[in-house]
């Protein structure tokens, strides 16, 4: 009670401090902005480095749609549709490599079961190698549309067969039997049975595709400016220390452990209602900008945790700060440098999977570095607790450093 007591009294004070709020609240807020703006164009600016397809869709109807969707989403070629005169004219002047046609009834012959032809043309002049590429991604989509078409038709079949033995023998409708294995063609596309995982020569893991640049803002504003609390508990402690407050603090009937407790507490607090203005935000005021939301990922409890513990480290190092600075300056431009630094080893403004590029384990020695791979693990990657028991562990590891470290080095004088 006397510690919540002591945290409730330091909050009445840093509310009545605008510049801390315009710090802690309102800069966070402007970064997030800016950042996921600039990450955004930087993400727009890459180049896509897909196979070029210029198609010419002559049917226009279901079937059709579906394969040059499936296609697109295939990897390895980039859908461009074309007009057919405006096509034939590119293609006669050589200013496209290739085009692929879809012939007018595509999609009724399909449905009808008969056969249909796809006609890809190919530049003499072309690629080899790109050439080859293209066919095998055109030749790959329409083989499974055709196997899916022809298990439907099969199941079909088989419905009106089963019709003129009875009700009792009908035990799936065709309708049924239709869905289920259209259930189960939608699932392989997005949950395949075999998948191949790509590998460079030298290289011992798969090649991984990183999120969109923009999701790692929100993860790394927060935690830049969670730990810029830090700052305040120091600055808060050595402020009642000049004005001869905290001297009474150490006469009242309380323990040392339990002032500083208060201490951690407030910051503690102050973190918390930093990080639910910094999500809010990030999920519902991005909207206004017209950026894409953020989101807490598909185990939000659990990004919960990493926040109590992100917080509680920030609050630890605060009493860190307060027991190494002795004097003003120390603790207002040496430990807002510190804070800046830290918070670019830890990824703050570069996305991880970049900054280890170039420094490689060294942003590992920074609190900063496990707090933002823990946020992007559950927030950005959708990953669980096996995933990031290491870095929540390391998170606790540090909290209990920073917090020995201040008691034992901390001047009560």
């Amino acid at each position: 009670m006397k510690m919540l007591n002591i945290a409730l009294k330091d909050l009445q004070i840093l509310i009545k401090d605008r510049g801390s709020l315009i710090l802690l609240f309102l800069l966070p807020l402007l970064f997030v902005v800016a950042f996921s703006g600039a990450l955004g164009a930087i993400g727009q600016g890459e180049e896509d480095a897909r196979i070029a397809l210029p198609v010419v869709d002559l049917d226009g109807g279901q079937a059709a749609a579906s394969f040059l969707a499936d296609l697109d989403a295939a990897g390895g070629v980039s859908v461009e549709p074309y007009a057919e005169a405006e096509a034939a004219a590119l293609l006669a002047e050589k200013e496209i490599a290739r085009l692929l046609t879809i012939p007018a009834g595509f999609t009724a012959r399909m449905a009808g079961g008969q056969p249909t032809t796809l006609r890809l043309v190919n530049q003499p002049n072309a690629d080899p190698e790109e050439t080859e590429a293209v066919r095998l991604v055109v030749d790959g989509v329409a083989r499974d549309m055709s196997l899916e078409a022809q298990i439907l038709s099969a199941l079909q079949q088989m419905g009106q067969m089963q019709a003129g033995t009875g009700q009792g023998a009908m035990a799936f409708t065709v309708e049924r039997m239709q869905v289920q294995a259209q259930g189960q063609f939608d699932r392989s596309q997005v949950q395949p049975l075999v998948s191949v995982a790509q590998r460079l020569p030298g290289q011992e893991a798969e090649v991984e595709e990183q999120p969109d640049l923009k999701a790692f803002t929100l993860p790394g504003m927060t935690v830049l400016f969670v730990f810029m609390t830090a700052q305040t508990t120091a600055r808060s402690i050595y402020d009642e220390k000049k004005l001869g407050s905290f001297r009474r603090l150490l006469a009242a009937p309380m323990g040392k452990v339990t002032i500083l407790g208060g201490k951690v507490l407030r910051t503690w607090l102050t973190g918390l209602i930093q990080v639910a203005v910094l999500f809010g935000f990030g999920i519902f005021g991005l909207r206004l900008f017209g950026m894409t939301p953020a989101s807490l990922g598909p185990r939000p409890l659990l990004t919960l945790v990493a926040v109590l513990l992100v917080t509680l480290c920030s609050s630890a190092l605060g009493i860190l700060i307060a027991a190494l600075a002795r004097t003003e300056s120390q603790i207002g431009g040496i430990s807002t440098l510190l804070m800046w630094v830290l918070g670019v080893l830890g990824g703050a403004f570069v996305p991880l999977f970049l900054l280890e590029q170039f420094l490689g384990p060294v942003p590992m020695l920074v609190p900063h570095y496990w707090a933002n791979r823990t946020l992007v693990d559950l927030m950005v990657r959708g990953l669980g607790i096996a995933d990031v028991a290491l870095d929540l562990a390391v998170l606790l590891g540090f909290s209990a450093l920073f917090f020995g470290i201040g008691l034992w080095r901390f001047d009560y004088d």
